[in-house]
């Protein structure tokens, strides 16, 4: 039997705390060990940085952040230094930017309270002040009415008539956006529909939603609408957030809309995202939404909620996902009547088959395998007809592919936006 004199356990430990730490610091604790305090140097160094650091179940960033919500909540300030240096300093592998520093003690407001979250930020802002310039970060005068929640966007309402109501998001990485784009909700959604997708995509881009007329929060004139009316809306909203062009990426009456868009406002759309939607509809499905205007017109949206849930989504997604459905229901039927008749009337008459060799943008058509609203034909007959344009066709996605479908219909958008 033989004896090897190397701890294992503690070796591994040291490694992870030299990991987490920095050599600076565990050199500095080692040097001060002594007689008195020598055991409980070893004890921790195996049992926290190897028993417990030396899990591989969580990334070592996720145990930081424990670390630093336990220390917030038990008040355990020195230690809570320590960890914030560490983090901040740390390598690059496992090291918390400001940003994710600042989510943590946010979040521990609510579950630690917000006195210690409150002396969590004291604490942490002399630290950044002391090593932001070796991490190429400063604290700047902010004015906290002028902020907005990043999984939201700041939000306003543009200049036109109707006013819509729309949300920006910055990129987060706060660098200057790669691209702006615009996201387009379908008929009887809102911006909301695309919450993750546009969380997602501003990680470095700037991300525009808003409600189309007659939706959500936008105003709702009476009257019957027409795509161009409603191209000429989304033109105002960019024209007043001087966008410059944008990506364009819109989902049934959204996908429409960009058409139109860039056809009557082409230095407003640099790149089009075309998804579950038509450049046009036969004489029977126009007959289609005409009965629906009569029908929501004489009883109202709740009429036909369960109708259009059936062609927003398949049997099966609708089995297995009755709170999702349930939302964009409640959605739907809660929309005003008046916009929702004249968007359907928009919808049913579009037709812009015949201009569609005047767009001339990078253009993405995403399809659903399983859509009844705009089969694949539909699909097929936009990316024949403008130049260049690519086709998507997503497995098991009926309309509202962004929802059925969620990552497939993101990696195909983050795909196409990064080689424009």
């Amino acid at each position: 039997m033989s004896y090897d004199p190397i701890d294992h356990d503690f070796e591994r430990g040291l490694n992870n705390r030299r990991s987490i730490l920095g050599d600076a610091w565990v050199e500095r604790s080692l040097s001060n060990a002594n007689s008195f305090n020598a055991d409980f140097q070893n004890l921790i160094t195996r049992f926290a940085w190897n028993e417990i650091w030396g899990r591989p179940g969580l990334e070592q960033k996720t145990r930081r952040a424990i670390v630093l919500s336990i220390t917030i909540a038990l008040g355990r300030w020195e230690e809570f230094d320590l960890h914030v240096r560490a983090a901040l300093l740390g390598d690059p592998s496992n090291r918390l930017t400001p940003d994710e520093l600042k989510e943590v003690l946010i979040q521990s407001a609510i579950y630690a309270g917000v006195p210690a979250a409150n002396t969590a930020f004291t604490h942490a802002m002399v630290i950044l002040r002391e090593v932001g310039p070796q991490i190429g970060y400063v604290l700047e005068p902010l004015a906290p009415a002028t902020v907005a929640h990043p999984g939201i966007g700041l939000e306003g309402r543009s200049s036109g008539k109707p006013a819509l109501h729309y949300t920006v998001r910055a990129p987060r990485n706060g660098k200057a956006p790669r691209h702006t784009v615009v996201l387009s909700h379908a008929l009887g959604c809102d911006l909301t529909m695309w919450d993750e997708l546009a969380n997602l995509l501003a990680g470095d881009c700037r991300v525009i939603t808003y409600d189309h007329r007659g939706h959500g929060s936008s105003e709702a004139p009476p009257g019957m609408y027409d795509m161009a009316s409603l191209a000429d809306d989304a033109a105002v909203l960019l024209r007043d957030l001087d966008t410059g062009p944008v990506v364009w990426v819109g989902l049934s009456m959204g996908g429409m809309v960009g058409q139109e868009l860039t056809l009557r406002h082409p230095t407003l759309v640099s790149a089009l995202v075309l998804a579950n939607t038509t450049s046009s509809y036969p004489e029977a499905a126009r007959e289609m939404w005409q009965q629906r205007i009569a029908t929501v017109q004489a009883q109202g949206v709740e009429t036909i909620g369960d109708a259009v849930m059936g062609r927003y989504f398949t049997e099966e997604f609708r089995g297995g996902h009755g709170a999702t459905v349930a939302r964009f229901r409640r959605r739907v039927v809660s929309t005003d009547a008046v916009g929702y008749v004249g968007c359907c009337h928009a919808v049913g008459n579009v037709d812009t088959t015949a201009r569609l060799g005047a767009i001339s943008v990078p253009t993405l058509v995403i399809a659903g395998e399983l859509d009844q609203g705009t089969p694949i034909a539909m699909s097929q007959t936009l990316a024949n007809g403008i130049p260049g344009a690519q086709l998507a066709v997503l497995k098991d996605a009926s309309h509202l592919s962004c929802i059925e479908q969620p990552q497939a219909f993101c990696q195909a958008v983050r795909t196409f936006i990064s080689n424009l």
